[in-house]
Formats: C-alpha cells, sequence, structure tokens
C-alpha cells in the first residue's frame, strides 16, 4: 500500500506543481475491441493542460489512468482467470520551444506503470520523445524524430515522421508514423476525422509463470478509425469512434522480451465514446 501512495505521487508532482492558466481539459472514453475469440474492454481516463512560458516556450502536462478487462470468450476451462484485468497510470511531460521562427523542438518524458493488480517500483517504466518541427511554409510543416515508445508492445526505440498540410480553414492532413489524420470540420461544432495509428501497450504481470517464465502481457495493432466529435454544450464535447484493428497480437513475453506465448487473439472492430470538458 505504501508503495502504491509513493508511485502515484511521483506521477502527480507535475500535475499538482502548476496551474492550469492556459488550456484545460478532462476526458473519459469507453472502448470494446472484440475480435475472434477475445473481447478488449477499456476505460480511460485523462485530465491534460498547457501553459506558455514567455512567447516561444510552453509545456503540456496529461494525467491518465486506464483499465483494460479481457474476457476470453473459448475458454471452458477458466484457463486464463489470472490475466482478465490490466491497469496503467501515465504522465505525459511535454516541452517544446522555438529555434528559430520556422524551427521548433519538443521533448516529451512518460512515466508509466503498468500492472494487474500489485503496483510495485519494478513496474515503472520511462518512455519518451524528441521531435524536430520545421514550417517550409504557411500550409505545410514537417515533423522528424525519435521515441521509446510501446506502439509495438513491448518499449522499444522508433522512428517518427509526419507531413502536415493545412489545406484551408476546414481541412488539414497529417500523413506519417506512427500516426496519420485527416480533419474535416464543416462548422465549429463538428469535427470529422479518419485516422490511422501503430499502437500498442505491455502490462507486468503480478506473478512469474513457472511454466514458461512470462513476465509481461503485450498488445500492439494497427488501427484505422473514423472519428466524431461534437461541441454539444459551452465547453462540453462527446466523440465517437468506429474502427478495425489490423494486424493485432497479444502476446507473453520473458524477462528479454522474447515471444514464449501467442494468444492468436485475430483481428476485429473498434468502437468507442467519450466525453470531454474542454477551456
Amino acid at each position: 500500500m505504501k508503495v502504491r501512495f509513493i508511485i502515484c505521487s511521483l506521477f502527480l508532482i507535475s500535475f499538482l506543481g502548476l496551474k492550469a492558466q492556459e488550456n484545460f481539459s478532462a476526458t473519459l472514453n469507453f472502448k470494446t475491441e472484440p475480435t475472434d475469440k477475445i473481447n478488449f474492454s477499456e476505460t480511460n481516463i485523462a485530465v491534460f493542460y498547457q501553459k506558455k512560458l514567455g512567447t516561444k516556450s510552453k509545456i503540456a502536462n496529461t494525467l491518465e489512468y486506464s483499465n483494460l478487462k479481457v474476457n476470453y470468450e473459448f475458454n471452458p476451462y477458466n484457463f486464463y482467470a489470472d490475466q482478465d484485468k490490466f491497469n496503467q497510470v501515465q504522465d505525459k511531460f511535454e516541452y517544446s520551444s522555438e529555434i528559430t521562427e520556422k524551427t521548433r523542438w519538443q521533448l516529451s518524458v512518460v512515466p508509466t506503470a503498468n500492472f494487474q493488480s500489485k503496483l510495485d517500483f519494478s513496474d515503472v517504466t520511462v518512455l519518451g520523445s524528441l521531435e524536430i518541427s520545421q514550417q517550409l511554409s504557411s500550409k505545410f510543416n514537417i515533423i522528424v524524430g525519435a521515441g521509446r515508445t510501446s506502439i509495438f508492445g513491448a518499449p522499444k526505440f522508433t522512428p517518427i515522421v509526419a507531413f502536415d498540410y493545412k489545406m484551408n480553414e476546414k481541412t488539414d492532413f497529417k500523413i506519417g508514423f506512427p500516426d496519420s489524420r485527416i480533419s474535416y470540420s464543416n462548422n465549429d461544432r463538428n469535427k470529422f476525422s479518419l485516422t490511422n495509428s501503430f499502437n500498442g501497450n505491455f502490462y507486468h504481470l503480478d506473478e512469474k509463470n513457472v511454466d514458461n517464465n512470462a513476465e509481461k502481457a503485450v498488445l500492439s495493432q494497427m488501427t484505422s478509425a473514423l472519428e466524431y466529435e461534437r461541441n454539444v454544450a459551452a465547453n462540453w464535447f462527446l466523440n465517437f469512434k468506429a474502427g478495425y484493428d489490423f494486424n493485432k497480437k497479444y502476446n507473453l513475453l520473458d524477462s528479454n522480451d522474447h515471444k514464449i506465448y501467442d494468444y492468436n487473439s485475430g483481428n476485429g472492430y473498434v468502437l468507442g465514446i467519450g466525453i470531454k470538458y474542454k477551456q
């Protein structure tokens, strides 16, 4: 209990130490991802704020908690009873600043605790990234960088690249890796987006499996989705998401991140709904 309190306190330091003087938002999202053999459902709560530091720099922070439930439909002997719930507490701190009038850099540090039910210091992993954005014209930006991410499940270093083109006030294109997005707003209250992202996560198991030395459960997929956000009243927004997971993987890894078991979950569709307060 003391260990859990200390770890949670570490995640809260940056959130409580600054005031949300610029932009603030709080979101609650629900998502379901049924596949041929396994159903995944996730609840996510996040609080975001950003603040300018002078005229050239700003900081941003996102504190979030997510709970993943796994339902093994074809499991008559309850074989996976101890691997049906996973938790994550994550804090993403970002700092960005201008190098020149058209060049900007951004650093993100992401401590994350991924566990089943028993939170310990060994469950904490530090991720992050470094990106440089170059404005080539009034409508076109290019972004390059690298980061230690979990988009393929287990943490590893990955490249980041994106081409961002703002066609007009209503339409924006961002094509790259690991995320791509085409957004369109027909008015101030509606926003439609077509997205494609490589995404994943990992969770430390409470107890090492003596039969196969499993220490982590990892998930990864490429998700293509249509998203819609509606400003329903004042600062309140509703968002909806419908899509499909391609090349979905759900595996167990050992201490060296070698795959030792494959659940063969198969691909499946994605449905999500969320509510956001933003100011």
